[in-house]
């Protein structure tokens, strides 16, 4: 691939770029003050659509078209709230943004509380992440001193204010509707849709809901445009994005690439390679709630659209990869366990169903398993997908689902003959 200037992590090794003096001297809060002095909220919101810019939290909706579903002309506050709970198994690119580049997302959130007329934006992070909430805590102080949060932005009469809240580290808060329940003080319990949060959010009012990582993205689309941005990535998946590579690998990290790097490149070029010269068994794409692939599979390029073609998805481009010596039984087990973990409980087919694979599943992988138990976690899945209030059931679905179908014969073998495939031991992510 040909040199590709980076964006996001452009100065991402820079000393001290999270310090507003560094942020500013390499271009920070240029487009915040672009957008506020020379455009309208709906020019901006304009801008962003046509970027063609994707929801980076794995999703991949327009963000765009998601803020124009604001309604229009009602009397009740608008409001913004950044998912900074980065809990997907395999993903770490939003923690790296917000340790190391803080002022980029807080100059996102700020662009976008304008273009949505938002007043008070709040950043919900993962609980777990104190450091990062220190840094963003710190670069709201520093933007402060600078005129760039709090009252008559600019001198153009626009306030905005951030506050950034700490959850208690709890998964299910990365779904947007358990997020503005915890926010508001209650459990994490996820809400029925519709209505939408962008008719009825946080406190019964219009909110939007947007990941760190997208948000990062705004300032950039307005100092360099619209225009600009579509010339990288793929006509439908525009921009580039970050990949966080796990498992057996040389080079485990985050790589800033175009969207639609091919899959084989990333894992062989960026990433150096399965690690110890090993022979790569399978792939998991986009963190650990989207289908597996066989190594057989991995000339795809990383977008949304080809991997959909291939059977999976980008979701958050958490690409974990697993060599020869995995276990693949163990590695459903081990997935299966985090999102039982995890369930809320509120939805029964969640509850016991996640409940049940992981039994199975348990059970299966210390030899006491028998084939009817394939035909069981088949039923499950399939009793699972869609009858939730949240995606953590269909989340939970893929890990499972997907390896029986791509690895029969090595749960066959697990029944068999009561352990694990020869030349195979537990799987693990470090």
């Amino acid at each position: 691939m040909a040199e590709f200037e980076k964006i996001l992590f452009k100065y991402i090794d820079s000393p001290d770029q999270d310090r507003i003096d560094t942020y500013i001297k390499n271009g920070g809060y240029a487009a915040l003050e672009k957008a506020i002095t020379t455009m309208k909220p709906e020019e901006v919101t304009d801008e962003v659509i046509k970027s063609g810019l994707r929801g980076r939290g794995g999703a991949g909706f327009p963000t765009g078209r998601k803020w124009s579903f604001l309604p229009k002309g009602i009397d009740k506050p608008v409001y913004l709230c950044v998912n900074a709970d980065e809990s997907e198994p395999g993903t770490f690119k939003d923690r790296e943004l917000i340790e190391r580049e803080p002022h980029q997302v807080l100059e996102g959130t700020l662009i976008t509380a304008y273009a949505i007329k938002c007043k008070i934006a709040f950043i919900y992070i993962r609980g777990e992440f104190a450091y990062g909430a220190k840094q963003l805590n710190r670069a709201i102080d520093e933007a402060r001193a600078r005129g760039f949060v709090g009252k008559n932005l600019f001198g153009k009469g626009v306030d905005i204010e951030v506050i950034v809240h700490r959850g208690g580290g709890a998964y299910i808060c990365g779904e947007e509707t358990a997020l503005l329940t915890s926010l508001e003080g209650g459990m994490g319990y996820p809400r029925i849709k519709p209505p939408f949060p962008a008719v009825a959010g946080l406190y019964g009012c219009p909110t939007i809901i947007n990941n760190v990582e997208t948000l990062a993205n705004i300032p950039h689309i307005i100092n360099r445009g619209a225009s600009w941005f579509t010339t990288i990535g793929t006509p439908k998946s525009t921009g580039s994005k970050i990949f966080c590579m796990s498992g057996h690998v040389n080079k485990p990290g985050n790589y800033e690439l175009p969207m639609g790097v091919p899959l084989r490149e990333l894992l062989f070029e960026h990433a150096g390679g399965v690690r110890d010269g090993r022979n790569l068994k399978a792939v998991i794409p986009g963190g650990s709630s989207v289908p597996v692939l066989t190594a057989d599979k991995i000339d795809v390029r990383m977008d949304f659209e080809s991997l959909a073609e291939a059977g999976t998805m980008l979701g958050s481009a958490g690409v974990m990869v697993l060599d020869e010596t995995t276990c693949i039984v163990r590695t459903a087990q081990n997935l299966a366990h985090f999102y039982q973990h995890e369930s809320c409980g509120q939805c029964t087919p969640c509850r016991q169903g996640t409940y049940w694979m992981l039994a199975i599943l348990h059970r299966i992988e210390h030899g006491q398993g028998t084939m009817e138990d394939l035909n069981t976690l088949t039923d499950i899945c399939d009793n699972i997908e869609g009858n939730t209030i949240c995606p953590l059931g269909d989340a939970a679905v893929p890990p499972v689902r997907s390896t029986i179908r791509q690895f029969r014969e090595e749960y066959e073998y697990h029944i068999t003959h009561k352990k694990c495939l020869p030349g195979t031991s537990p799987a693990r992510f470090e």
